[in-house]
């Protein structure tokens, strides 16, 4: 298949180029333009110009389901990112009010922590003195 334009070296060194199915090229004005002929003795042309539109239509169509696609996508992460920073705004809330709870009750709960974890130390000491006996 060839193309209208071709920017390149490929039709610089030749003077022209002809392919099997009746299209020739040919360099005219300056070094960037082609010039495209079609013989329309070979080939169907008509059958060429059918099919090409067909697959434009398919091209066209999975554009259409990729854009589609893209539309969705972009709503789901928007979403998402709604309930993260909603998510974040409450664990941020929640943090504030744990650590106010903290500096107010703070210096009690550390007594009752280090109260206990004597009591629990006397206990295993005590089982294990009399389980020996």
């Amino acid at each position: 298949m060839a193309s209208s334009s071709h920017r390149g070296g490929d039709f610089y060194g030749a003077a022209s180029y002809r392919s099997r199915d009746g299209l020739s090229t040919r360099q005219v004005g300056g070094a960037d333009e082609i010039q495209l002929r079609i013989d329309p003795m070979h080939g169907d042309l008509d059958d060429e110009i059918t099919g090409l539109r067909k697959q434009v239509k398919q091209l066209r169509n999975v554009a259409q389901e990729i854009e589609s696609e893209a539309k969705y996508q972009n709503d789901f992460i928007n979403q998402l990112q709604m309930t993260l920073i909603k998510a974040q705004a409450g664990v941020k809330n929640s943090m504030r009010r744990l650590n106010r709870s903290i500096i107010q009750e703070g210096s009690n709960h550390v007594m009752h922590v280090v109260l206990f974890a004597l009591f629990c130390f006397f206990v295993i000491y005590w089982l294990a003195k009399f389980s020996r006996r």
